[in-house]
């Protein structure tokens, strides 16, 4: 057992280190086996020494974030103690700096985490990006961030943001009201990422403009989208050939941003996943990038995550006891029940 100490600025900093009722110290302690004490703003951890040692880094981590005003909420302490034991702790680094926008009441939106910092940063280098990954993980919140921030440097005209709307299988004529009102329910999401960027005055002056458009994907058909950010999300509900349709759609000084999530496909059983073909086709093909976020990356609740890994973890038993059974029937029809070959 060894005791080592971490000086904090004050005692107000070391009490946002241990956050509300001690929360994130009580993580730190269940991860790295540790004991944490607050002396006046100077922290003593013991415990083995490999457990201090990640446990003092998760806290100089955890200080550098306090320091540029971030939350240090539980969530962002598990995504920090991650890095530190999976030896990545060096990346955190990049997440210091850089400021993609900021909201209508002056937030700044930033990559809470190192895969999404990767993702913005091929957004700004690439023509075309497919970001693909779980629920939670800021796929569309990010690229509609980025797109805010491109029309207001005026590096794009407009802003463009569609995804299918599989679940009237792209025909809304059954639904009541006007266009907008048949569209609302599936382009939600969009709407309240754009709300919390440019909030409902901003939103609503640049759609009537038509700087802003939204609109399902079956109204893409036939356009060239030029001086555009375009934003295709839910993409793993595309059929291959609307995915074709809407990367042929892009125009001069345009780039787009494909977001999508394969392990949710809603497209009808046996149909291909446009996305999934389209990752296959387009690997490789410069000024085209494909990110791919893992669980580590989901900044929801901090249960998402573990959901995520336990519908991945079912996944992988169903697919190794498919297998299993899949040989054991091909044994039977070689050999029969008594194990003899039959001809």
């Amino acid at each position: 057992m060894i005791e080592k100490t971490f000086l904090t600025d004050s005692a107000d900093q070391a009490g946002v280190l241990f956050g509300a009722y001690d929360a994130n110290v009580s993580l730190i302690e269940e991860r790295f086996g540790v004991r944490i004490f607050n002396k006046d703003g100077l922290i003593a951890v013991s415990g083995e020494e490999d457990g201090v040692s990640a446990a003092l880094s998760t806290l100089e981590y955890m200080k550098k974030l306090a320091l540029l005003g971030e939350d240090i909420t539980p969530q962002r302490t598990e995504y920090v103690m991650t890095m530190v034991s999976d030896g990545e702790a060096g990346e955190l680094a990049a997440l210091e700096k850089g400021c993609i926008c900021i909201t209508s009441k002056g937030k700044p939106i930033k990559a809470k985490t190192v895969g999404q910092k990767k993702y913005v940063d091929k957004i700004a280098a690439n023509t075309v990006v497919f970001g693909v990954g779980p629920a939670g993980t800021g796929k569309t919140f990010l690229a509609v961030a980025m797109a805010v921030a491109a029309l207001r440097r005026r590096e794009a005209a407009r802003i463009i943001l569609t995804r299918p709307a599989v679940e009237a299988g792209e025909k809304l004529g059954y639904l009541p009201g006007d266009l907008q009102c048949k569209i609302d329910p599936y382009l939600r999401p969009l709407y309240d990422a754009l709300f919390e960027m440019m909030g409902a005055e901003g939103y609503a002056r640049n759609i009537e403009k038509g700087i802003i458009e939204i609109a399902p994907l079956a109204y893409m058909r036939g356009r060239t989208l030029d001086d555009s950010f375009i934003i295709l999300d839910e993409a793993q509900n595309t059929t291959p050939e609307q995915m074709k349709m809407f990367l042929t759609r892009l125009g001069v000084n345009s780039k787009a941003v494909v977001t999508g999530d394969i392990t949710q496909t809603d497209l009808p059983f046996g149909k291909t996943s446009g996305l999934v073909e389209a990752l296959k086709i387009l690997d490789g093909i410069e000024d085209i990038a494909i990110h791919r976020f893992t669980e580590k990356d989901v900044v929801r609740h901090r249960l998402v995550q573990r959901i995520i890994l336990a519908y991945e973890k079912h996944a992988r038993e169903k697919s190794a006891k498919n297998e299993e059974r899949h040989a054991k029937k091909t044994f039977r029809r070689r050999f029969g029940e008594g194990g003899q070959e039959t001809r």
